[in-house]
């Protein structure tokens, strides 16, 4: 049983109810609801069909600063001197709701007292009941004022990256302009010292120097050729570098050729120019032992890659051995494979025949180890 106080401005009568009374059921079941709606973290308004507020929950009233006794019973455009006039709210409750039923995060952005600029996301749904007399509009808002404030400044810091890769990429094909400029002068200034040198072992030193500047340019111009930035198709470089040096290198009536093969794979740039200076030394010297064709071949193999130049010359003479080599271009090979961490072998070509130098290499951060002679055949 329960008691209910009927208050009149003469008397009080208490009256004993049932407990299944309507009336209970009803201030029962408005409690649950109440208890549902501040269960709710985001702010969250039940209005009914003239848009005033049924009920509103507890984070309602922190997040906005608000009473219930300002809020509860008063039309939703009239609360807290009109601060939820809002256009974009208008939209959604008059016209958008009506018509379709349910909305879901509709953004606006509205200057509050107290709190100040917010940026919401609006969600919407109305409510029909048995018989079709009433509805009702349940309004959930959720402030998302600081997700939008960190999207902006992430998108700031994306926008200043692009600027400042794109600033990146122009410092990078300027310092390789201004650098292949600089290795033309070097090699054209070492070419007519060369010629003007009386002594003839010094002009051959001097032509030396000027070609090896030279070949130096040549494996710039075509990584700067191919746009690069942090990567090159390696493959492709080795071509074009192998197609600068086929029409240096060969005469008209020559039967020469210079053939690439093998896999195409993307290494790092700053890799790459080592790399190329090696295949320009190894190439320029199978040219002086080829009878006709020069092999560049790229293999992977399980811990890196093989990188080898072949030539149908007479092979390496009897009792060759990298380490007591003097020549000048085999020891900027040798230097060149020590700085990226590489090995380098030599052999036979293909079917026994000619020479093979292969240089093995890995496309991670090299290691500090002395290089290694490998299957050494006369």
């Amino acid at each position: 049983m329960r008691q209910v106080i009927l208050a009149d401005r003469e008397d009080i009568i208490g009256v004993d109810l049932p407990s299944n009374n309507l009336f209970t059921k009803i201030e029962e079941a408005r409690a649950f609801a109440q208890a549902i709606v501040d269960t709710v973290r985001e702010p969250f308004l039940v209005l009914d069909q003239e848009l005033r507020v049924l009920a509103a929950s507890r984070s309602f009233y922190q997040k906005f600063k608000v009473g219930s006794g300002d809020t509860e019973g008063r039309l939703l455009y009239a609360l807290g001197a009109g601060q939820w006039d809002i256009p974009g709210l208008r939209l959604l409750l008059e016209k958008i709701i009506p018509e379709r039923g349910v909305m879901e995060d509709y953004e606006v952005e509205h200057e509050f007292p107290g709190i100040g600029q917010r940026t919401m996301l609006l969600n919407a749904r109305k409510v029909f009941y048995a018989g079709g007399s009433n509805t009702t509009i349940l309004l959930g808002i959720e402030d998302v004022t600081q997700q939008r404030v960190l999207q902006r400044e992430k998108d700031e810091l994306l926008q200043q990256k692009d600027v400042l890769l794109e600033q990146k990429a122009m410092l990078a094909k300027e310092f390789d302009h201004r650098l292949l400029n600089s290795l033309q002068l070097i090699s054209s200034l070492l070419s007519l010292q060369s010629r003007a040198a009386k002594n003839p072992e010094a002009a051959a030193q001097l032509s030396i120097a000027g070609s090896r500047v030279a070949a130096l340019g040549r494996v710039h111009r075509r990584l700067h050729v191919m746009d690069h930035l942090e990567t090159v198709d390696f493959k492709q470089y080795i071509m074009r570098l192998c197609e600068d040096l086929s029409g240096m290198l060969f005469h008209d009536g020559e039967r020469h050729a210079i053939v690439v093969e093998g896999e195409d794979i993307e290494i790092p740039t700053l890799l790459g120019i080592p790399l190329g200076f090696i295949v320009n030394e190894m190439v320029t010297n199978a040219v002086k032992y080829a009878k006709g064709t020069i092999k560049v071949r790229l293999v992977s193999m399980p811990v890196g890659y093989s990188l080898s130049v072949l030539d149908d010359g007479p092979g390496l003479s009897e009792g060759f051995a990298l380490s007591g080599h003097k020549g000048l271009g085999m020891k900027i090979i040798q230097s060149l494979v020590k700085q990226i961490g590489g090995e380098i072998q030599t052999g036979a070509g293909d079917h026994e025949r000619g020479t093979r130098f292969t240089i093995l290499f890995s496309i991670q951060p090299p290691v500090e180890r002395p290089a290694v002679a490998a299957g050494i055949t006369g």
